[in-house]
């Protein structure tokens, strides 16, 4: 699974509160799930629920939300562009003292995995995600 690590990365190059406070963010793969593409080999999906835990969060919510849509839109675009899908994004927020929160947010994620084999040998590839205008070319 590569996505976490994405996503890590880019919150952490947006945000210079994470910068600062690298140990403030918590990130797990829940709920997971492989799942056969039925494509020839034994290519598969990483099906799986991405929890981000910002603790002692001391921005305001919309600052860690416009990053995370930024990368939502590039590396899971259905969330943003499917009507069944935009509700995926979930929260929790626990209000702390002064001017902190604890903050949950959920997210459904996929990896496309190709399975071949190469001179006898199964060699994997970790397939990019359709770009926005790939998979919404309406816009």
């Amino acid at each position: 699974m590569r996505k976490p690590e994405s996503l890590r990365a880019h919150l952490t190059a947006a945000l210079p509160w994470l910068q600062d406070n690298p140990d403030r963010l918590l990130v797990f793969a829940d709920e997971g799930g492989i799942v056969s593409t039925e494509e020839a080999g034994l290519s598969f999906e990483w099906r799986y629920s991405l929890n981000l835990i910002f603790t002692d969060l001391a921005l305001h919510p919309d600052e860690i939300a416009v990053p995370l849509l930024a990368w939502v839109r590039e590396n899971q675009s259905e969330l943003m562009g499917n009507p069944e899908r935009r509700d995926g994004i979930r929260f929790e927020a626990d209000v702390l003292a002064g001017d902190k929160i604890d903050l949950s947010i959920k997210l459904p994620l996929t990896e496309r995995v190709g399975v071949h084999l190469q001179a006898g040998k199964p060699v994997v590839e970790h397939y990019a995600e359709p770009t926005w205008a790939e998979a919404f070319p309406d816009g």
